[in-house]
């Protein structure tokens, strides 16, 4: 049988394996209105090979995708069935540090949630400086 199995190989014909896409949980922004926009949102997604999970919340006008899929074909069959639609920009509130920065405080967004922005996340700098002052610190006091 080793002879059958040697020759075997070389005369097979087998298509090479696909690299398979990570499993990720897309987010995107749609302004939805009535239940039609939002059936119309849930059957173009759900129909894409790969994915598991379809949430659709028109309340805060969020679609979430789970599956092995990619973002940006995510994004590209949400945009056509007629809905503007961008990847979802808000963060949730007690994630951030800073969340009435101007760049980041945002009325229209959910409640919750703020901008994801550079300036709401904390300065890596501000942590030393509250270090040194701290009652942990033994030598605090030599510096004053």
């Amino acid at each position: 049988m080793g002879a059958l199995d040697f020759l075997s190989d070389y005369f097979s014909v087998s298509t090479p394996k696909k690299k398979r896409k990570p499993m990720q949980t897309v987010e995107i922004k749609v302004k939805m209105d009535c239940d039609g926009c939002e059936r119309r949102v849930r059957n173009s997604v759900s129909n894409m090979s790969g994915v598991k999970e379809v949430e659709v919340s028109r309340k805060q006008s969020k679609v979430t995708v789970t599956g092995y899929v990619d973002r940006n074909k995510v994004l590209k069959k949400v945009q056509g069935t007629g809905k503007r639609a961008e990847f979802w920009p808000y963060i949730q509130y007690n994630l951030v540090a800073y969340p009435y920065v101007a760049q980041a405080y945002d009325k229209k967004a959910p409640s919750g949630y703020v901008k994801n922005t550079e300036q709401a996340l904390p300065n890596p700098n501000d942590e030393k400086l509250t270090s040194l002052f701290s009652d942990d610190n033994p030598n605090a006091c030599l510096i004053m």
